[in-house]
């Protein structure tokens, strides 16, 4: 671990990740350098601020519309560092202090020894006489010197229901941050591309994921906003070049104001922030890592069990006992090893969506109890499941008139209602109460073991009950969220936990730190389900991962076999009619699975690869790998009926000689498969042409010659 400190800077990291912190009297306190170890730029000083405080009374040091610059930020002045270190995580404090407001701004790094990435937050504590209106804290802010911005690519996603994680990368002078001379001017720019997610759905419209990328160089910064509610982040360009600020709430973007009053202090969203010398695919494979080491401990990280949800194109939040024990028993036949009954087994009519929230089992869709169906999933081995939406009451619900008015959300003393249903405001302690209730009882007299939580309006911008501000009411609701999760897994250690929101519109590792796997959409279109399934581990873990396989007894065998390829490069997620599909479609299920189950201890130590490049949205072709050790698994999608070939990139395995081998669908007619060793590139060509199709390929390496083995 290094660990340094001088008259005119703070260096910290270890063999992975170097941090340089400019903390000299006659500038401001900011990141000279956040590196991979790599050589350091030029002398070139920081002069972006490490913390910006927006605060009503101070402002900005320039009007802009950014968070570079501030007054506060500007003004603080170091005040010292200190280290500390546990068996896993050392981290670095570094505080900076405003003498005229009292101000005191602690940010903290930590990191696990060896990987390229570290955690961040800042704490803002008032040691003044008088309190202070927050309206906007960086968790992380530094520029990049020795970077010419013309140099720079843009790396972010937009997102929405049915089409999450639609990834783009351009020059960041392309439309973002345009040339502007600023020297001649002698001033900062006052513009930004701001990517800003509003709400509770955190990944909505943006991904809290984005990085840049050096052309050059080849270095790369990627990062993450760990949060479950609203978020902002932004790269615009100084004087001394580009900068990059991620935030948590702001006032101006979300309706967020915080009263900080004499000895109280505020604590930001933690960050991430991963760096590589290698470019994007250096970078993601560094952040990947450090995801592994954000998420809570849990058996289900190492077994990854199969998973059979009835909802997706089967029975659509309609399940009966008569609808339910034939699934159950094909499930159980293929190799499932967790059966979740999905949304509907609350209702006793046909209209359950504004009904919700007792989460008592239906009497009229399981006429013997829902005990019967239970019984029969764990009698075949599996893990029984239930769909739950637990922060919403319907507004015919019976709990809606058994909480109390302060239980909701509120605006103006009127509680908010969205698409029929009211919020839970997880701050207070009588929708704790209720929550606790429904789980204690769903999992200890019910035996459930896995709740897919899922999470289908938007609560806006928050609540001004007992809040300073709608927004700060919201952040202190998502703390209690998460509160309240870390405490269902201290009750319950092996219960897994489905992270679900309208597909994947909450897929942020606030959550995904806590929760085993994560729906990466609601699509039911097979055929534009793989730029969702492919783009997914740029935002999360592969084996956290969980896309849709929903094969169907109609489909053509090529598109029976590219539905369930589209589940294999993650978590294995099932769906379908099962019951009705014949002999040899049940077995290519079942082979599916056993594939799945044989690669998934791979899979969980995997670093993901995009062999054609970040996917587009309407790309006639499709890949992602995931390499372990000398063990590539890969994946290809033809969307269309082309029967060209495509030529995909593997540089890591340039230079070696493999082997390859489909691992399915086996009983289909083959690909053609034609490796170039010198230029590490593979070529695959469809034998048929007139549909859409796909294989899941396993490459190993062959020991070079002369080597041992």
């Amino acid at each position: 671990m290094i660990s340094l400190e001088s008259a005119t800077s703070v260096v910290w990291g270890h063999s992975a990740l170097e941090l340089v912190v400019d903390v000299s009297p006659d500038g401001p306190v900011g990141v000279r350098t956040l590196s991979a170890g790599g050589p350091r730029p030029d002398d070139s000083r920081a002069a972006q601020p490490l913390v910006e405080l927006l605060v009503a009374g101070e402002g900005r040091a320039r009007v802009s519309h950014r968070f570079s610059e501030t007054a506060l930020g500007r003004r603080m002045v170091y005040a010292g560092s200190a280290r500390t270190s546990d068996r896993k995580w050392s981290e670095l404090h570094v505080d900076v202090r405003d003498e005229r407001t009292g101000l005191v701004a602690r940010t903290s790094f930590r990191s696990v020894d060896g990987v390229g990435a570290c955690q961040i937050r800042t704490k803002v504590t008032n040691h003044g006489a008088a309190p202070v209106l927050l309206q906007g804290v960086t968790s992380f802010a530094a520029g990049f010197p020795g970077v010419r911005v013309e140099d720079i690519d843009l790396v972010r996603a937009d997102s929405e229901w049915l089409g999450e994680g639609r990834w783009l990368r351009h020059p960041l002078r392309d439309d973002a941050v345009p040339d502007l001379n600023l020297r001649l001017h002698g001033q900062d720019g006052r513009g930004r591309f701001a990517a800003v997610s509003t709400g509770t759905w955190s990944t909505g419209t943006h991904l809290p994921t984005g990085g840049i990328v050096d052309r050059r160089s080849g270095q790369t910064w990627l990062w993450q906003v760990e949060h479950n509610g609203a978020w902002r982040w932004e790269v615009g360009e100084r004087l001394d070049g580009a900068y990059l600020a991620l935030l948590g709430p702001t006032d101006i973007d979300h309706q967020w104001q915080h009263r900080l009053l004499p000895g109280e202090s505020f604590t930001t969203v933690p960050v991430s922030v991963a760096v590589s010398e290698a470019g994007l695919d250096g970078a993601i494979a560094a952040l990947t890592a450090h995801r592994r080491e954000l998420v809570r401990p849990h058996r289900d990280r190492s077994g990854l069990p199969v998973v059979f949800n009835d909802y997706m194109n089967t029975l659509m939040g309609d399940p009966t006992t008569a609808k339910l024990l034939p699934l159950i028993d094909s499930a159980a036949a293929v190799g499932a090893e967790v059966f979740c009954v999905d949304a509907g087994w609350y209702d006793n009519g046909t209209s359950w969506w504004d009904s919700v929230g007792e989460w008592q089992p239906s009497q009229t869709r399981f006429p013997d109890g829902i005990e019967e169906v239970i019984a029969r999933i764990r009698d075949h081995g599996m893990v029984p499941g239930l769909w739950l939406e637990p922060e919403v009451i319907g507004v015919r619900s019976p709990m809606a008139d058994k909480l109390p008015d302060a239980a909701f959300l509120q605006r103006g003393g009127v509680r908010l209602v969205e698409h029929d249903r009211y919020h839970l405001d997880l701050r207070h302690p009588s929708a704790i109460a209720h929550l606790d209730e429904v789980v204690d009882r769903l999992v200890g007299d019910l035996g459930v073991g896995y709740f897919k939580l899922d999470y289908n309006i938007d609560a806006g911008a928050g609540t001004d009950l007992a809040a300073d501000s709608a927004g700060s009411g919201l952040l202190a609701h998502n703390r209690a969220h998460l509160e309240w999760l870390d405490r269902v897994l201290d009750r319950y250690p092996d219960l897994i936990l489905e992270n679900c929101a309208s597909g994947a519109m909450r897929m942020d590792y606030a959550l995904l730190s806590r929760m085993q796997l994560q729906s990466t959409s609601d699509q039911q279109d097979f055929l534009l389900y793989p730029p969702i399934a492919v783009s997914a581990p740029m935002s999360l873990l592969p084996e956290q991962s969980a896309s849709w396989a929903y094969p169907q007894p109609d489909m053509p065998d090529e598109h029976f076999a590219y539905s369930v390829c589209t589940g294999m490069l993650g978590r294995l997620y099932l769906s379908g009619r099962l019951d009705l599909m014949n002999a040899d479609q049940l077995r290519s299920v079942r082979t599916a699975v056993r594939v799945f189950q044989d690669i998934r201890t791979d899979l969980a130590n995997a670093v993901p690869v995009w062999p054609l490049g970040l996917p587009g949205w309407s790309d006639p072709w499709l890949s992602l790998a995931l390499r372990s050790g000398d063990v590539t698994h890969l994946a290809a999608w033809r969307r269309g009926g082309d029967s060209a070939g495509v030529t995909l990139s593997l540089p890591h395995l340039r230079g070696r000689h493999i082997d390859i081998d489909v691992l399915y669908p086996r009983e289909l007619p083959p690909w053609t498969t034609d490796w170039d060793t010198d230029a590490g590139s593979l070529t695959l060509t469809p034998t048929h042409h007139d549909t859409a199709s796909a294989r899941l390929f396993r490459i190993v390496t062959r020991p070079t010659e002369g080597s041992a083995g």
